[in-house]
Order: structure tokens, then C-alpha cells, then sequence
């Protein structure tokens, strides 16, 4: 990969890595420092990565960074209590706060599978390289996920 097709890379993808890695972390300069390393491990790697790879490769690593942020101890009692202040139905739609809610009740991999496919789009095959899954556990893994998610809207529903 040559300077280039990384500066390309950095254009294209930042963003969106950002937000993935925001969205499971729920910490903007957490979030930021693991798009940070995930274009830094690639720098590094350049020269194994084809273009054709960049993208799944920065998200794979990205992942891998979100889950080493959940495995420290002193970060899962602060992240549980960051989700629980960013989640203010003032801020958001009725609806949104909800589905912010929902995506609480996921365990981490559930949520990851679900912010990969409805979030950004990747495709099964694509999330199984990056979470190291196959292509039938993702499929599996994201319909159990979605159908809590849904018994939890639906349950919320009919409670208003």
C-alpha cells in the first residue's frame, strides 16, 4: 500500500470507523483513540494490507480495539454509566432513545453484529472476517439479536 492509497483510505473510511467504534464504546476520545490506532496498526502493516482489504482490514482491527476496551476491568462500571448518562429522551426522537436503550440490553458481540450490518452496512461474509466468526454464526447470532431487540421496542410500546 503506498502512501497514497492510505491517504485515500484515511478520507474514506475515517469517518465511518468513527462511528462504529463511538457507537460500541460509547467514548468520543475513546472512540477517536481506536480509529487513531486502527490507522496506525495499518501504516504499519502497509505493505501486507492489498487496497482491496483496507476496509475490512481497519474494521477488523477497530473490532478487536472495542473489545479490548470492554475486557479492561475499570472500564466496564464507567462505560455501563456513560451509556446510562448519553441515553436522555430530551436529545432524541422517542423512538431513537429507545433503540439506544435497546442496544443496552445486547451483550457485546450481539450489539457489534447489529452496528456492522444495520449501521454500516457490511455484508455477512464481511462481518464474519472482521469478528472472526462464520458466515452462519453472524447470520444466527444477528437474528437472535434483532429479535430481542424487537421484543424489547415491542414491550416499550405497550407499556406507553
Amino acid at each position: 500500500m503506498t502512501a497514497q492509497e492510505y491517504n485515500i483510505a484515511v478520507e474514506e473510511w475515517a469517518d465511518r470507523l468513527y462511528r462504529f467504534a463511538l457507537k460500541t464504546v460509547q467514548e468520543p476520545e475513546e472512540a477517536k483513540d481506536i480509529v487513531q490506532q486502527s490507522y496506525e496498526t495499518l501504516w504499519i502493516n502497509r505493505e501486507d494490507v492489498p487496497p482491496e482489504k483496507v476496509k475490512s482490514y481497519l474494521f477488523t482491527i477497530a473490532h478487536r480495539r472495542c473489545m479490548d476496551h470492554f475486557r479492561k476491568p475499570r472500564n466496564s462500571e464507567l462505560h455501563q454509566e456513560q451509556i446510562t448518562a448519553t441515553v436522555n429522551p430530551n436529545q432524541h426522537s422517542e423512538w431513537k432513545g429507545y433503540l439506544q436503550e435497546a442496544l443496552k440490553i445486547l451483550d457485546k458481540q450481539s450489539k457489534t453484529l447489529i452496528l456492522l450490518k444495520d449501521y454500516e452496512g457490511y455484508s455477512y461474509e464481511e462481518i464474519g472476517r472482521i469478528t472472526e466468526l462464520s458466515h452462519a454464526q453472524v447470520k444466527v447470532y444477528l437474528h437472535r439479536a434483532r429479535k430481542t431487540l424487537k421484543e424489547y421496542l415491542i414491550s416499550k410500546k405497550q407499556i406507553l
